[in-house]
């Protein structure tokens, strides 16, 4: 198994995957461009400020996971070859903890909050605070879409660690 090669497959599937939150974030600020620019109601214009921060808030998380894993593709070569043990020893600690903030934050954490910003809806009247919670639910949403992916990503890159450290032990 060359688990330099799975490593660098898992890099660039992050790669492509992450761009989606700049695509949605993008999506986020144009709305909130055609909110200011069209909106004539007090709802409308309530969306100007929460789909700008949420537009940036994706951006933001986008490009810092797109240039994270490009600089991670070029060290997996590096760590690789000084010493292939350690590389997975360090990977699969990495991954593991990956999985278990998945677990945590966006099975658990994201689902409770989307409901919290829903009971809001129903509770309270002003523009705002709909305009703001409807953003958030539609926010959570793209994260949790694109995280789910990138939990099953790197779950297979966790399983196929596990092999190479059998492999690289006997």
């Amino acid at each position: 198994m060359d688990i330099l090669k799975a490593a660098t497959d898992w890099a660039k599937a992050e790669l492509f995957s992450t761009p989606f939150f700049m695509l949605f974030g993008m999506a986020f600020l144009v709305a909130s461009v055609g909110f200011w620019q069209l909106g004539k109601t007090d709802m409308a214009r309530a969306y100007i400020i929460p789909t700008l921060v949420a537009g940036s808030l994706l951006l933001i998380i986008g490009l810092g996971l797109f240039f994270t894993n490009k600089a991670r593709i070029t060290q997996f070569e590096n760590a690789y070859h000084a010493d292939a043990v350690a590389f997975v020893d360090s990977e699969l600690e990495r991954a593991e903890a990956t999985l278990k903030e998945y677990d945590t934050i966006v099975f658990k954490v994201i689902p409770l909050l989307i409901i919290a910003c829903a009971l809001v809806i129903l509770f309270v009247s002003a523009p705002i605070w709909r305009a703001s919670t409807i953003t958030a639910i539609a926010m959570l949403i793209v994260i949790l879409l694109v995280d789910g992916t990138a939990y099953a990503r790197i779950d297979g890159y966790n399983k196929q660690l596990l092999a190479a450290e059998k492999e690289l032990k006997k």
